[in-house]
């Protein structure tokens, strides 16, 4: 799961020496929240929707309208911009970018290539875009949450037993438990399942694991344990 696969390619950017009045209208316009900021072709910054609520003209509220707008107009993104803006590479994983993201608490980063040059923008949504490809929930289906002892082919004899039922897999996502390496928590998507099994089903993966929840989509059935 690399950054090249998931970001934008086509990034709306702004001049630095654009006035600020540009910079909102292109946050609005596009529904974004952060805009590369852009020198001579070179990123020399970001702007965001935060920068331009710090730098907006709070204080002038005796100024009717046609002012503020004017005023607005006259500061440039470069002097609200954030400078030196924290980059992320194409070959980053997601998982890199998202950890990125949360330490420095910001909503994306652009995405250079190893000349500094602007190829891209991720940002928290493509990321969670990915979360929902990743889980495979536009499909629905049935997910089941165990948690099992970690030794060879553990994985492997839960898919039988649901292939058994007539289960085919939609996706595996597995994790080991927090500072418990001796277990792992499998978070298994399943369709196709034989629902007048259901029953026998759930007992014989209890033979072979902890069973955490159920969530069965088609029925709309929660089973939390």
């Amino acid at each position: 799961m690399l950054v090249r696969d998931w970001m934008k390619t086509e990034v709306i950017s702004a001049d630095a020496e654009a006035g600020m009045d540009t910079a909102v209208k292109l946050l609005k316009n596009h529904h974004i929240g952060m805009l590369p900021v852009l020198h001579r072709g070179e990123l020399v910054g970001v702007v965001s929707d935060r920068d331009i609520k710090k730098h907006s003209a709070s204080g002038a509220t005796g100024l009717d309208i046609h002012e503020l707008i004017y005023l607005i107009s006259k500061i440039r993104i470069s002097e609200i911009m954030t400078q030196n803006p924290i980059t992320v590479k194409a070959d980053y994983t997601v998982e890199e970018t998202a950890e990125i993201l949360l330490k420095n608490k910001i909503s994306g980063a652009p995405v250079t290539d190893d000349d500094g040059k602007l190829i891209g923008i991720i940002t928290k949504s493509d990321i969670f875009q990915l979360l929902i490809s990743l889980s495979g929930q536009p499909k629905r289906g049935i997910q089941f949450a165990v948690k099992l002892k970690n030794r060879a082919g553990a994985i492997q004899e839960l898919l039988d037993i649901f292939r058994a039922y007539g289960g085919r897999i939609m996706n595996v996502l597995v994790s080991l438990e927090s500072g418990e390496e001796e277990y792992l928590t499998a978070y298994i998507r399943m369709y196709g399942i034989d629902r007048g099994r259901f029953s026998a089903l759930k007992q014989e993966l209890r033979e072979k694991a902890v069973l955490i929840y159920i969530m069965d989509y088609p029925e709309n059935r929660r089973e939390i344990y």
